[in-house]
């Protein structure tokens, strides 16, 4: 329902109140990722937690809304195609943004390399192991052959991953030895604009699924498909921007280091945390599994250029927009029915 019945429930209307609501997203992830940039900077926490912890969660807020929002209206599918477009797009577009912004190439070092990018891998397996799982021990009675229930224990194995991550990122700060910076930062007014943020990012979150949702049953977008672009593509803004503006500073680090820490929340925590809200949903294993292939295929392109010479040049940004193209192009043979890859859309 759009802005609770106040307007007309019409794809033009609905055009425009997905446009907005972007916006918003944009707003409150604006305040929420500085505020949590300067919290960073006041306690003095590594760049590479600063990036991949800190402002990763604070930049995912809007993939974790939109799934939350997804599986109370009964349309988990939409919110886990949004996670995984996201993903996409974050692995393929952002980074190479990044390296199109910068003087020269875009420097990562071996802890992204070794650390971050590997355990992001190590999520993406996870995720798929639970959904098997799913599939295999809790399947969907009547339902398509490949569907199970995703339910409250099996989530629990994705979070206590998620666990293991922010263990061995403590164990890194612990052995960090950081300046507080303190001059400057008014501790209250950043917690507080923290706040503002998450609210903002909630209220709009909202009104963006459900306008995608109508949508979708307008034109006969599948759910899945549906959040994998426009869903996808309006909550990866925060991210975009954050990693795009570090890296023009220099911050090549903590760019990365955004990108993979993101991933790695809405992989391990977003889904999860819609599994637990709700009890129990349905996943589709026949979609889910082709997307999740295509995400283990773009994180293997861009570890390999992370790898090499532990940079991302120039050539190497170019091949992974590329790359994101040949994504958008196959889902839109997906949605049109010029391929049929995806048994289950």
């Amino acid at each position: 329902m759009v802005l609770g019945g106040f307007l007309p429930d019409t794809p033009l209307v609905n055009v425009l109140v997905i446009v907005a609501a972007t916006g918003f997203i944009w707003l409150g992830s604006g305040w929420l990722e500085e505020s949590a940039e300067h919290l960073s900077s006041y306690y003095g926490l590594p760049a590479v937690v600063q990036g991949s912890i800190v402002v990763a969660v604070g930049s995912s807020f809007p993939e974790l809304s939109s799934v939350v929002f997804t599986a109370l209206e009964g349309t988990f599918d939409m919110g886990v195609g949004a996670v995984v477009g996201s993903a996409i797009f974050n692995i393929l577009v952002i980074p190479a943004l990044s390296g199109l912004v910068t003087d020269g190439d875009l420097d990562t070092n071996r802890t992204i390399v070794y650390k971050e990018a590997q355990f992001y891998m190590i999520a993406v397996s996870a995720l798929v192991v639970t959904l098997a799982l799913a599939v295999i021990y809790v399947p969907v009675p009547g339902g398509p052959e490949l569907a199970g229930q995703l339910t409250r224990p099996l989530a629990m194995i994705p979070l206590l991953l998620y666990g293991l991550y922010l263990f061995i990122q403590w164990q890194d700060v612990s052995d960090y030895e950081g300046k507080n910076e303190t001059d400057g930062i008014d501790i209250g007014r950043e917690w507080g604009r923290l706040a503002g943020g998450l609210v903002v990012i909630l209220l709009a979150v909202e009104q963006l699924v459900g306008s995608v949702e109508s949508l979708g049953h307008t034109f006969g977008i599948p759910e899945f498909l549906a959040g994998v672009t426009i869903i996808a593509a309006a909550t990866s803004l925060p991210d975009t921007l954050v990693s795009v503006r570090s890296a023009q500073t220099g911050k090549g680090i903590t760019s990365i280091g955004n990108v993979l820490g993101s991933n790695t929340f809405d992989l391990l925590v977003a889904i999860p945390i819609g599994v637990l809200i709700v009890g129990s949903v349905p996943v589709d294993f026949a979609v889910a599994v082709p997307m999740l292939g295509v995400l283990t295929l773009a994180t293997v392109l861009l570890f390999s250029f992370l790898r090499t010479d532990l940079s991302v040049t120039t050539l190497e940004s170019y091949v992974l927009l590329a790359a994101y193209g040949l994504f958008v192009a196959w889902v839109i043979a997906e949605t049109i029915g010029a391929t049929h890859l995806i048994k289950g859309a």
